[in-house]
Order: C-alpha cells, then sequence, then structure tokens
C-alpha cells in the first residue's frame, strides 16, 4: 500500500506443505525496491505474507523489517504487525525474562517471541497457534492487526478494539471478474489494494476476530472479547488522513466520509470567499463537499508534485520540511485576485500549511481562509500513528493563541469533534458479516457489529489504560 508510505518491506512465501521458504527484504517502495526476479522467485510459493513499514516504535532500518520470522519448537513462524503495542514495555519485561534475547527495537518483534514462548496454562505445549494467540490477544488489547504464518495455514487476527484496520478479499478469475468463483484469499490493511491484484473485497475482520485461511478456504475460529463491554475503538485518522479514500471501513468509502466531513465544515464555518481550493489530495473530498454546501465555485490552485512522498509520515520534521518544499507548486491563472478558502485535512505540526499559503500570497491571492476538516491533534497517538509527543503538536503550543496569524492565514477554523463524529458515523453500518465461510458458502448467523472510533488525540481520552 503506497498510501502506507513504507522505508521497509518484506516478503515471504512458502511453498506447497510449508516446507520450503523464501523472503525478499528492501528499503523504499515497493515497484522501486524489487527487481522482477525476485518477483519471479516468490511466484513459486502458494502462500506469503508482506509488510510495508511505517515506522512508529523502532528506528527506521532493514534490522526492523517484518515480517518477523522465528524458528519455534514446531517450526518457523512468520508475524507481520501493523499498530503499535500499548504495554510493549511491560511485555518486553516478560520476554526477557524467559531468556529471550531481542535483536530490534521493533514492538512487532514481541509479538513474535510471545507467540513461540509457552502455551497458556493448563494447556499442552503444542502447535496450537489458536490459543497462543489468543493468549497473546488478553495480555495486550491493542493496537495490532497481525497476521502469522505456520507452515501451510495464515491466521488474520484484528485486536479486540479493532484499532487498526483489516480486511478480507477474494480472488476472482481475471477473465470474469464479477464471478462468484472464488480461486484463492487475500488479507489487507485496505481494501483498496485487492482490485490490482484481481481481488474482490468480501468483508473486515472484526475487532477481536481470528481467522484462518487456508487451501480449505476462510473460516472464523475465535472471537476475542473487549472487557466490561466497551465499544470498539476503531482510529478515526484513519478516516481523516491515513487511509486511501476508495478504501472501505465499516462499509462506507472514505472518500465519502471526507466529502460529509467538508459538508459539515462548511455549515460550521462559513466564510465570505470567491472560490474553494485544497492542499492535495487527501483533503480533495473535503473540499468538493465544502464547496457544495458553501454554492462556491471548486477550483485548483496548487500543483502536486507526484514524485514526493506524503509528507505527515516522513519520520522526523527536517524531511518533513524538505517535502513541502519539493511538493507545491502555485496555478496564480486560477486565483489571482481572489479569496481562496484552502482546505487541508489536518495541521498537526504546522510544517506544511505556512509554507503553502506564503506561495499562494506571492502568486497573487488576495485572501487565504483555512477550513480544516478535522479537529486540533491535541494529544500524542500510542497505538499506530506516529504522533508522539504533546509539544511538538502545533493545537499545544502559545502560537495556537493567533494560529491564523502565525501560519500568514487571513483565518483558521477546525472541524468540530462532534461534527467529525457525525461525518464518519453516518454512514457506519452495523454489518451482518459472513464471518465463518468454508469454500466459499456464506454464513448469515453472525451478530450486528457495534461502531465506536478511538478520538484519543482529539480529546485525550484513550480507549485502554495506558501502561509505562
Amino acid at each position: 500500500l503506497r498510501s502506507r508510505l513504507s522505508q521497509i518491506i518484506l516478503l515471504f512465501q512458502v511453498n506447497p506443505g510449508g516446507k520450503r521458504q523464501s523472503q525478499a527484504p528492501g528499503m523504499g517502495l515497493v515497484n522501486s525496491t524489487f527487481r522482477e526476479e525476485q518477483i519471479q522467485k516468490l511466484r513459486t510459493g502458494n502462500l506469503g505474507i508482506g509488510h510495508t513499514r511505517y515506522s512508529t516504535s523502532g528506528i527506521s532500518g532493514l534490522q526492523n523489517c517484518q515480517p518477523f520470522v522465528v524458528e519455534t519448537l514446531h517450526g518457523k513462524i512468520a508475524v507481520a504487525h501493523n499498530g503499535e503495542l500499548v504495554n510493549a514495555k511491560k511485555l518486553k519485561m516478560k520476554v526477557l525474562r524467559h531468556g529471550v534475547g531481542l535483536s530490534t527495537s521493533s514492538d512487532s518483534e514481541l509479538i513474535t517471541q510471545l507467540l513461540a514462548l509457552t502455551p497458556p496454562k493448563e494447556e499442552a505445549d503444542t502447535p496450537d497457534w489458536v490459543a497462543r494467540i489468543r493468549n497473546l490477544m488478553t495480555a495486550t488489547l491493542t493496537s495490532y492487526s497481525l497476521l502469522v504464518m505456520y507452515k501451510d495455514v495464515i491466521y488474520a487476527v484484528r485486536d479486540p478494539y479493532g484499532n487498526r484496520p483489516l480486511c478480507l478479499g477474494r480472488l476472482v478469475p481475471v477473465s470474469k471478474f464479477d464471478s462468484p468463483k472464488t480461486e484463492g484469499w487475500v488479507v489487507s490493511s485496505e481494501s483498496c489494494s485487492f482490485q490490482s491484484i484481481g481481488a474482490r473485497y468480501y468483508r473486515e475482520v472484526l475487532p477481536g476476530e481470528i481467522v484462518q485461511i487456508s487451501k480449505h478456504g476462510i473460516k472464523t475460529l475465535d472471537r476475542v472479547p473487549r472487557p466490561g463491554g466497551d465499544p470498539p475503538a476503531f482510529c478515526i485518522f484513519e478516516y481523516v488522513y491515513f487511509a486511501r479514500p476508495d478504501s472501505i471501513f465499516e462499509g462506507q468509502m472514505v472518500y465519502t466520509v471526507r466529502r460529509r466531513c467538508g459538508h459539515q465544515l462548511a455549515i460550521e464555518a462559513p466564510v465570505d470567499a470567491d472560490l474553494v481550493s485544497t492542499v492535495p489530495e487527501s483533503a480533495t473530498p473535503a473540499a468538493l463537499g465544502y464547496a457544495q454546501e458553501a454554492g462556491l465555485p471548486y477550483v485548483e490552485v496548487l500543483c502536486k508534485n507526484r514524485y514526493v512522498g506524503r509528507t505527515f509520515i516522513q519520520p522526523n520534521t527536517r524531511l518533513r520540511q524538505l517535502g513541502v518544499a519539493q511538493k507545491f507548486g502555485a496555478l496564480s491563472d486560477n486565483f489571482a485576485g481572489k479569496r481562496i478558502v484552502l482546505i487541508d485535512d489536518s495541521i498537526v505540526r504546522g510544517n506544511t500549511i505556512s509554507p503553502i499559503i506564503k506561495v499562494l500570497k506571492e502568486a497573487g491571492a488576495k485572501e487565504v481562509h483555512i477550513r480544516v476538516a478535522s479537529p486540533p491533534i491535541r494529544f500524542p497517538c500510542y497505538m499506530g500513528i506516529n504522533i508522539p509527543t504533546k509539544e511538538e503538536l502545533i493545537a499545544n503550543k502559545p502560537e495556537f493563541e493567533d494560529l491564523a496569524g502565525y501560519i500568514g492565514a487571513n483565518s483558521v477554523v477546525y472541524l468540530s469533534v462532534d461534527g467529525l463524529l457525525s461525518a464518519v458515523q453516518e454512514g457506519s453500518k452495523s454489518l451482518r458479516p459472513n464471518s465463518i465461510i468454508s469454500n466459499g458458502d456464506n454464513d448469515s448467523k453472525s451478530s450486528p457489529k457495534q461502531i465506536g472510533h478511538c478520538t484519543a488525540c482529539l480529546t485525550g481520552k484513550y480507549p485502554v489504560e495506558l501502561e509505562w
């Protein structure tokens, strides 16, 4: 997934029977890292997992490359992880007390080692990976979506709070994309990746669900509950920025949610202006929604250099600032002498928006009014988004009292938390997913899915107690 920009990539696959494994690591984007001969080598297998790493816990380097592969008493396992463990330090001490050395700084290695440790009490020391996964899920409630591969089986796992996305797709015949026939199963953080490999979106892995994928099809093996009847806590920042707009979460397309955010923002924060535009590209749906609700024309004012990556998910401030300078050019003929409403999806650190406003005003904009299609980010994220300290957030700095003056805008208004939740939850669906499937058969006996979202970065209300 290029939208979840990777610095480190690893593909790992096995041949039929799980007796031979091969892997291919690299650093950079997938299409620029792997040569055709490497891909051809991996095509000999019938089962595989891959990972593109967005660094949160641990440094960016090949030593933190995933999937993590370890030899256990019962054979080799490979684990790929999206998320960040809220009690990683406690789990690290548990692993170290068992005499297991850790070779990386990634919390994802902890998951692999915990699975390889002795099984839960009163259970035999057998390769019962479902019992081991269940034990892991009770030891750490969030945040993770996992793929665990053992021999000729893959387990797809989502934490009980469903904080990180995970979805299932089915491979269909290339010549008949609408065919009901299933030729295989795939798993991804986002559904947008399925079309490029000839797969169709099937459903989400539910919070707390353990799904087995094998030559016999897919099957739900267990569902680990949340304590005390807590609601799910899907990361709302996935909708705001992180996900690709054509991905589907909770039965709705991300693009549609972002457009609704723009509608709501126009209701909450109108302004006298001549046109509406966007900071491309993740804010484009919100800008279109704002323009429609406000009755203003949508006009492009910035040209994006598509060869520069997404600035927010660069690992340090210097790279983010350099990315902004290289990323945008002004389309001055479209806005000279006019008042612009510029829609951004979020202002987290303030590295991006100030130089953009400067570019627009130097190119002839009469006024630039910033409207942000999400609330101010005020608190760190400890569950998989790289927002590690309160001090680096613009909403917590003295300059926030006069943010418009600080960034050079004529005005700045954010979407409210209630407005964001309304836009997200308006289209969330209580689905009855096909949760137990074998050979493509559907099962309609599943219970409806609860809807809930983590807004900790906006409100400081974390879904679980943080352990240090």
